[in-house]
C-alpha cells in the first residue's frame, strides 16, 4: 500500500478536532451508545482496510506464510526420484483404506505437497510428499470418477528441503519399511552432504548411530534383497545383524559369500513359487536366520583366516573375518582347551593376523 493510501486511513481513523465552544453541562449531550453502535460506516470499512493494510506487511515481512493450495490433474504431477517409498508396493489392495476415505469425505483431507516445474514439458508440478493420495486419486480418475483432482499445496523447495520434508513425512508412515527409508538416506547423503554423516544426522535430527545402521541396511546387496518377500519385509532390528555380516563377508570371505548367494537364489525361487500358489512367504526372520547359517556353513568348510587346535588336537580359535570393523573369533565348544590356553590362542591369532596386514586397529 502507497504512503498515500496509509496516510489517507491514518486521517480516517484520527479523532476529530474538537468544537472551539465547548457545550455548557447544561447542554450537554446525552450519554453515547457504545462505540460499535455509534462507529459510522467509513470508519468500520477503514478499519477493515488497516486490517488488510497490516496482515499484507506481516505477509511481506515473512512473519506470515502465504499457502497457495490447487485442484490438479494427478497426470501432470510427476513424482519426484527423492521420495522413499516403493513405487512398485502401491496396489489397489495397499491403498484401499485410502481410496475409500477419499470416496468417504468427497475428495482428500490432507493436500500432497508440491512445486512447479519449468523444464518439463509432460508435468507442470513434482509431487515432493503424498505419495499414495496421487496413487489413489489417480486409480479413482481411471475407475469411474474422472472428476477427481488432486487437492496439492504448492511450495518453493530446493531438493535438499524437499529430501527433509519427505523424510519428516515418511518417518510417520508405518508403510515406508526401514529399507526404503535407508536406500533413501544412502543416496541423499551422496547428493547433499558429501558423504559426511555427521552433518546429514544433524540436519535430520537423527541419532548418529542410528543413522549409521541404517547406512549399513541401505548396503544390502540386490541378490540379498532378492530373497525377501517384498523390499518391506527387510526391517533394521531383523536384518542389521545380516547386513554387516555379509559387508564383511565381502571383505574376508568371498567362499562364504558366494554360498550366502546361492542360498539366497533358492530362497527368491521359493518365494516366487509360493506367491503363484497364494501361499504365506518365508518371514524375514526365516530368511535371515538360513542366509546366516550358509555363511557359517562355508566358514565351517575352512573358510576362516586363522585356525588352531588344542592340545588335545582339536579346534578351538579360528578367525572368520577381519576388517575396519573389527575381527570375528570363534571360540569352539567341545576343543578340551583349557581358558588360559584359549587366551594364548587368542592372543596368538591376533599375532597371525598383524603379520597379514589384516590386524586390529585400537
Amino acid at each position: 500500500m502507497s504512503k498515500r493510501q496509509s496516510a489517507y486511513l491514518t486521517s480516517l481513523l484520527s479523532d476529530p478536532a474538537p468544537a472551539l465552544d465547548a457545550p455548557s453541562p447544561e447542554e450537554a449531550p446525552a450519554p453515547l451508545p457504545s462505540p460499535e453502535a455509534a462507529a459510522p460506516a467509513h470508519r468500520l470499512a477503514s478499519t477493515a482496510l488497516l486490517a488488510r493494510e497490516s496482515a499484507l506487511a506481516r505477509l511481506a515481512n515473512g512473519e506470515v506464510k502465504q499457502v497457495t493450495q490447487l485442484l490438479l490433474d494427478p497426470a501432470r504431477v510427476r513424482i519426484w526420484p527423492g521420495n522413499a517409498r516403493y513405487q512398485a508396493g502401491l496396489t489397489e489392495e495397499t491403498c484401499r483404506d485410502l481410496i475409500d476415505s477419499i470416496l468417504a469425505e468427497g475428495g482428500q483431507k490432507f493436500p500432497v505437497v508440491v512445486r512447479r516445474l519449468a523444464d518439463d514439458p509432460a508435468y507442470e508440478y513434482e509431487l515432493i510428499v503424498g505419495t499414495r493420495r496421487h496413487w489413489s486419486i489417480s486409480w479413482l480418475r481411471a475407475n469411474n470418477y474422472p472428476d477427481m483432482a488432486l487437492l496439492a499445496q504448492v511450495q518453493s523447495l530446493d531438493d535438499e528441503s524437499a529430501f527433509r520434508l519427505a523424510d519428516l513425512e515418511n518417518r510417520a508412515r508405518r508403510d515406508v519399511s526401514d529399507f526404503e527409508r535407508a536406500r533413501n538416506y544412502r543416496h541423499a547423503l551422496k547428493t547433499f552432504y558429501n558423504d559426511r554423516q555427521n552433518r546429514m544426522a544433524e540436519r535430520l535430527n537423527l541419532s548418529k548411530g542410528w543413522l549409521s545402521k541404517m547406512l549399513t541396511v541401505a548396503a544390502l546387496p540386490d541378490w540379498a534383497v532378492a530373497a525377501f518377500a517384498s523390499p518391506a519385509d527387510i526391517q533394521l532390528k531383523v536384518c542389521y545383524g545380516l547386513a554387516q555380516k555379509l559387508s564383511a563377508l565381502a571383505e574376508d570371505a568371498p567362499q562364504a559369500l558366494k554360498k550366502a548367494k546361492a542360498e539366497a537364489s533358492v530362497i527368491a525361487a521359493e518365494q516366487a513359487e509360493r506367491r503363484k500358489a497364494g501361499s504365506p512367504s518365508i518371514p524375514s526372520v526365516d530368511v535371515v536366520r538360513r542366509l546366516s547359517a550358509a555363511t557359517q556353513d562355508a566358514a565351517g568348510e575352512g573358510e576362516s583366516l586363522f585356525q588352531a587346535n588344542s592340545a588335545h588336537g582339536r579346534l578351538a580359535v579360528s578367525v572368520l573375518s577381519s576388517n575396519r570393523n573389527g575381527a570375528t573369533l570363534r571360540i569352539h565348544a567341545g576343543s578340551g582347551a583349557s581358558d588360559d590356553e584359549i587366551v594364548a590362542l587368542v592372543a596368538e591369532a591376533l599375532t597371525a593376523l598383524t603379520a597379514k596386514g589384516k590386524g586390529v586397529k585400537p
